[in-house]
């Protein structure tokens, strides 16, 4: 009895070694994959971004029309192929550059932006100014971007009009937030400021496209300070006697424009209006 004891003790062992040893072996098996999940995860981030890399030099080069997905996949170096593990189509492949772009230029400016304040709260001048120069040195130093932007996203219409369309109002959204931060201080006159973010984004927009091909001898900042004094100027002139949003003179009050608190509107002087608060 004492020796079948004996063995069923080192049967039982061996039965607790193995189930050990299947254990570490699963774990250390389980590891490795999850290894292999995110060596492969990042390979496939860096091809994609290759691949979106190429597609931009391509098309900025050519215009998406005559941009076939095997100019991109030479360019690239890769399988004419491969380009469809990663994007369903051509048009796919230009949407999502459409997106990194968008991405990479409000970055930019969020940058510029918390380097004077980061805050609605800062003055609306020092704000205009970081983000508009902000945009146009982006477009300067990647003038690619302004072709899919502004060449190729234009002339394909509808199919890329949404998009498009979303990362203007986005822009807009952001230049009205500073404009209603800076009219709720008083800063500026209770103008219609989604028109205003409108207008300088649209002064943004075409002096971007005009300077892919020359620069007027001016420099991002010079641009930058020229469309934010336009658009101050209408802002803030009907409220200093039109000399511009730098002057500091009182309030034009024989234009229409009174002090309520720290407030400031512009009053209808017509005589059939009746006058309200902005």
């Amino acid at each position: 009895m004492a020796a079948r004891s004996v063995v069923l003790d080192m049967v039982e062992d061996v039965h607790r070694h193995r189930r050990a040893t299947a254990g570490v072996g699963a774990k250390v098996s389980r590891a490795s994959a999850r290894r292999r999940r995110a060596v492969s995860d990042e390979d496939k981030s860096q091809r994609r971004d290759e691949i979106l890399a190429a597609a931009k030099i391509v098309f900025a080069h050519k215009g998406f029309h005559a941009t076939t997905v095997a100019d991109i996949a030479k360019q690239a170096g890769l399988a004419y192929g491969l380009i469809y593990w990663y994007f369903d189509s051509k048009d796919d492949l230009f949407h999502a550059l459409m997106a990194g772009e968008e991405e990479a230029l409000r970055a930019h400016v969020a940058a510029e932006l918390a380097r004077v304040g980061g805050s609605t709260e800062a003055p609306l001048r020092a704000l205009l100014q970081a983000a508009v120069q902000a945009t146009f040195e982006f477009f300067e130093t990647d003038k690619a971007t302004v072709k899919l932007l502004f060449r190729d996203a234009y002339a394909l219409g509808g199919r890329f009009e949404e998009h498009l369309g979303g990362i203007y109002e986005r822009f807009i959204d952001d230049i009205e937030a500073v404009v209603v931060a800076a009219q709720r201080r008083g800063e500026v006159v209770e103008a219609p400021s989604r028109m205003a973010a409108y207008t300088l984004a649209a002064l943004v927009g075409q002096l971007a496209h005009r300077r892919l091909n020359t620069d007027d001898n001016v420099t991002a900042a010079q641009v930058a300070d020229f469309v934010v004094s336009l658009v101050l100027d209408g802002l803030q002139s009907a409220c200093t006697g039109g000399r511009g949003p730098r002057w500091s003179g009182r309030p034009n009050l024989s234009k229409g424009c009174q002090i309520h608190g720290e407030r400031v509107r512009i009053r209808d002087t017509r005589p059939d209006h009746v006058d309200r608060d902005g």
